[in-house]
């Protein structure tokens, strides 16, 4: 994968996940154990510190090195899904997005300084095996947040469903409805 199709897919994801959130009010965005245990802002801050992660990672391979967080919290993703998770419970929302998307710039900064051989030679780099950069990115970019809209789309459209239904009218079904005859006055 070369580094406009990186992009594009980055692009694609990003915007179903926008489009699935974009109508929910923060009660919504913020409400506990919608998205398995958590809520969507937890999510996206989770979402956000794996991109950071990457960004700090692609950092140190521009500079020649290892990414070694990076890969330490892909080896033990559980705990370090749990402790960031610790780490961000009380984070604002406001915050929350903000991160979101200055994140993402990053990442988008930091593939532009990658040549598309760079990003798509397999072996390019011993720690990644057989692998790419390419595919270091995806896994923790645009693949990660794919893996999580399946969740959100569907509480996004169960909460409108609801608001919907909270706000219709009453209605009668024909059956429920007595006529008076002008014969029979009661």
């Amino acid at each position: 994968m070369n580094r406009e199709q990186l992009e594009q897919r980055l692009d694609e994801t990003r915007e179903r996940l926008l489009v699935a959130i974009d109508p929910l009010p923060d009660e919504a965005l913020q409400q506990p154990a919608t998205v398995g245990d958590w809520s969507i802002a937890a999510v996206l801050a989770h979402l956000t510190v794996w991109e950071a992660e990457l960004v700090t990672g692609l950092m140190r391979i521009r500079d020649g090195r290892k990414p070694g967080r990076l890969l330490a919290a892909a080896a033990g993703r559980e705990a370090y899904n749990s402790a960031r998770h610790v780490e961000n419970q009380e984070r604002d929302l406001d915050r929350i997005f903000d991160d979101l998307f200055q994140v993402r710039r990053q990442l988008e900064r930091w593939l532009v300084r990658f040549k598309n051989g760079e990003l798509s030679k397999p072996g390019q780099f011993d720690w990644l095996k057989k692998g790419t950069l390419a595919d270091l990115v995806s896994e923790f970019s645009w693949q990660h947040e794919d893996a999580h809209l399946a969740a959100l789309e569907a509480f996004s459209a169960a909460w409108l469903d609801a608001e919907a239904a909270a706000d219709a009218p009453p209605t009668i079904g024909l059956g429920d409805i007595e006529v008076l005859s002008h014969d029979n006055p009661e």
